[in-house]
């Protein structure tokens, strides 16, 4: 199958990529510069040369493949309408380009469009007073292609992908803890994140495209919810910082804008998902990952 991949050379894309190819498939990457250009090509992929705000390649490019995996957003937070924008824009290009084919296409959400609180499962829908609630409104956009006869799937990626290369979340908390001598959790630090070695995502995103049914969600959480409080614990102990409770004025202060994702409590079921796709996690949790020295490098 030809396979063209958004965000090719980004943290999961990347990790897609390699298993498709690894899986026979052949890969046509976006590439919004000549770096990323280079990197595709050296790793065997077609390159695509364009970016998430060209709507008329993306169509072309989705156009002449067997299948697509959007794994590109806009991860400005600071503008999250218009990176809303963008996304719905691109979907609208997907959607165009695979209508009444059947052809595939998977696209990246997020746990976070999940209630927070309790367990979520694949069956729940976004909530609109999610912390991810821009993904959510892309997500049901996307969902809506099966109307247009398009095969489109989605998988809620958790909060913490993690490996080599991470600069998500986890990174950020161990910036803070350098920069701020403590590290933090907010209260008890019961609050839960997902988690999923990006490997191991990597593998789920294949699954989807060659398998998914129309309309499917799929859940990539490897574990259903890390405490906080482990995650704070473990950065301390690998920073020799102390690790601290904040009340919600000083956690304002000391998170800043990861503040509505350090206090969200995000526990997310993947039974569904492992037994419809056959999807068994392989690599190491969370925890086990964080210990490793290329998170402190």
């Amino acid at each position: 199958m030809r396979v063209f991949v958004t965000g090719a050379t980004g943290f999961v894309g990347s990790a897609v990529v390699r298993e498709l190819l690894g899986a026979g498939h052949q890969v046509l990457g976006l590439a919004r510069s000549d770096t990323a250009e280079a990197a595709l090509k050296g790793a065997g992929v077609v390159p695509y040369r364009g970016d998430l705000n060209d709507v008329d390649g993306l169509r072309t490019a989705a156009g002449s493949a067997d299948g697509v995996i959007h794994t590109g957003f806009n991860h400005d937070f600071s503008d999250m309408p218009g990176a809303l924008r963008t996304e719905l824009a691109a979907l609208d290009a997907f959607g165009d380009a695979l209508e009444d084919s059947g052809r595939p296409l998977v696209i990246s959400s997020a746990t976070g469009v999940l209630t927070p609180g309790r367990l979520g499962t694949e069956t729940d829908g976004p909530d609109p007073a999610a912390p991810g609630a821009h993904r959510g409104e892309a997500e049901r956009a996307a969902l809506a292609l099966a109307a247009r006869g398009v095969r489109v799937s989605a998988i809620r990626l958790p909060a913490s992908v993690h490996s080599v290369g991470d600069h998500a979340f986890v990174p950020h908390l161990i910036r803070l803890a350098r920069e701020t001598g403590v590290s933090a959790h907010l209260g008890d630090g019961t609050n839960r994140w997902p988690a999923v070695h990006r490997l191991d995502a990597a593998r789920l995103y294949r699954n989807a495209l060659e398998t998914a049914d129309t309309g499917a969600v799929l859940h990539a959480a490897a574990e259903e919810g890390v405490p906080l409080r482990a995650v704070a614990e473990t950065i301390g102990d690998r920073l020799g910082a102390p690790v601290v409770s904040l009340g919600e004025a000083e956690a304002t202060t000391h998170f800043g804008w990861i503040l509505r994702f350090a206090r969200n409590d995000n526990p997310t079921s993947s039974t569904a998902t492992r037994e419809r796709y056959d999807w068994r996690p392989q690599e190491p949790g969370l925890l086990a990952d964080l210990n490793q020295n290329h998170y402190f490098a």
